[in-house]
């Protein structure tokens, strides 16, 4: 009888993915320009920041998510979002894949220590690109500042079905999110410019 072998890491949740997969995902494209956001739950990125990641996604970059609570996963991933579950990516105990811009929803940085930790280091090294959106956590409020993403049409399609999949179906869609950024550019990027779809 053949002996099969357990992914620890593999998702059993519907539009949730293996995060083994997906570190060997990465390994065999290197050259990736890398977008991580960290949230509690999708409908929490898909309402703050939807749009940006879609036009991320479709400018070529990776985009991966993780959260915590798996529910209206599939959201994500119809703007082009890898869903990665938030405990199991930290599980993982080396981190030799690392993105060239993190987006993360603010309550994540006040509750949990691991979060802020990083993030204090991507912006003390300056090396990483750190956008936040909502309401600040004070000790931030130095660190980044205030930019508009004007939305393509395309993705105020998609981040209108990504709500309808979250069940959120009529939400408005706005023309611009609002994220914070720090003053260290992604890659290609200049300020006021962001790449092609996204400023």
């Amino acid at each position: 009888m053949a002996v099969r072998t357990v992914d620890p890491f593999t998702a059993r949740v519907a539009g949730l993915n293996s995060v083994i997969r997906w570190r060997a995902h990465a390994r065999r494209h290197p050259l990736r320009y890398r977008v991580a956001v960290v949230a509690p739950r999708p409908i929490d990125i898909v309402r703050s920041a939807g749009g940006w990641v879609f036009d991320r996604s479709t400018a070529g970059w990776e985009v991966t998510v993780l959260v915590r609570d798996h529910s209206h996963a599939r959201a994500l991933q119809i703007l082009g979002a890898t869903v990665l579950d938030f405990e199991r990516a930290l599980e993982v105990n080396t981190h030799d894949i690392w993105p060239q811009t993190l987006a993360l929803d603010p309550s994540m940085y006040t509750t949990d220590s691991r979060v802020r930790e990083g993030v204090l280091g991507c912006l003390a090294g300056r090396q990483i690109e750190v956008g936040v959106w909502g309401e600040l956590p004070d000790e931030l409020k130095t660190w980044v500042s205030p930019m508009p993403h004007r939305i393509s049409v395309a993705a105020r399609a998609f981040k209108a079905c990504a709500l309808r999949a979250a069940g959120c179906a009529g939400e408005p869609v706005a023309a611009e999110e609002w994220l914070q950024f720090s003053d260290t550019p992604a890659p290609g990027t200049q300020w006021g410019t962001r790449l092609v779809a996204v400023r």
